[in-house]
């Protein structure tokens, strides 16, 4: 896919705790996006079921580090299985790097063995002003009441090294595990990493 703009990266100790769109323990805002299939999806009607949101720019090496080695299809089929929503989420406007028709999407999903629930097509950024997302990728966890119990990066290891990822400390699976078992997440917030989110504004 054609990237037109280069990926600029946040680092992560530039990203302040309080810049993050929404707060954990708060209910999660609706929203209602369409996926590339062309259906649409609303949040609300997953209550019930634990819901993954994955911010996503296929052009970003933080995204191709977690596609290219299988990590995130892996991370996806093992929770949906478990009857998690996941949601892949590409707020990318059109002309910026990430940037996707429907089409595309769905060749892109079928290239790299993808296994959300769905991928919905955000180009006006709506959805990600509405949670603050801030990079690819940014991963939210939402509870089965429609709360938000995770906020921040996928893991620990800061990097676009495929080989970072064993070993280490996935955040997303930790609070599913958590959550699912009845426990706390004791790690709910953290800052996420990875190239900025290419809004439209």
């Amino acid at each position: 896919m054609k990237s037109i703009r280069t990926c600029s990266l946040i680092a992560v100790a530039l990203l302040a705790a309080g810049a993050l769109g929404v707060t954990v323990g708060d209910q999660a805002p609706d929203f209602t996006g369409v996926d590339s299939h062309g259906k649409s999806h609303k949040l609300s009607d997953c209550r019930g079921k634990f819901v993954v949101l994955e911010w996503h720019n296929n052009g970003c090496p933080f995204t191709q580090k977690h596609y290219d080695s299988g990590n995130m299809q892996r991370l996806q089929k093992e929770w949906t299985d478990k009857g998690v929503v996941w949601f892949t989420v590409i707020s990318s406007s059109p002309g910026a790097q990430g940037y996707v028709t429907a089409d595309q999407e769905n060749e892109y999903m079928q290239k790299m063995h993808a296994a959300p629930t769905a991928a919905l097509l955000d180009p006006k950024g709506g959805i990600g002003h509405l949670y603050g997302a801030k990079t690819t990728p940014h991963m939210f966890v939402i509870d089965p009441q429609g709360r938000l119990i995770y906020n921040g990066a996928i893991d620990d290891k800061a990097t676009t090294d495929a080989s970072d990822i064993n070993g280490a400390k996935n955040y997303v699976s930790e609070a599913l595990q958590q959550a699912k078992a009845g426990q706390p997440v004791t790690v709910a917030s953290t800052r996420p990493y990875g190239c900025s989110v290419k809004y439209a504004d």
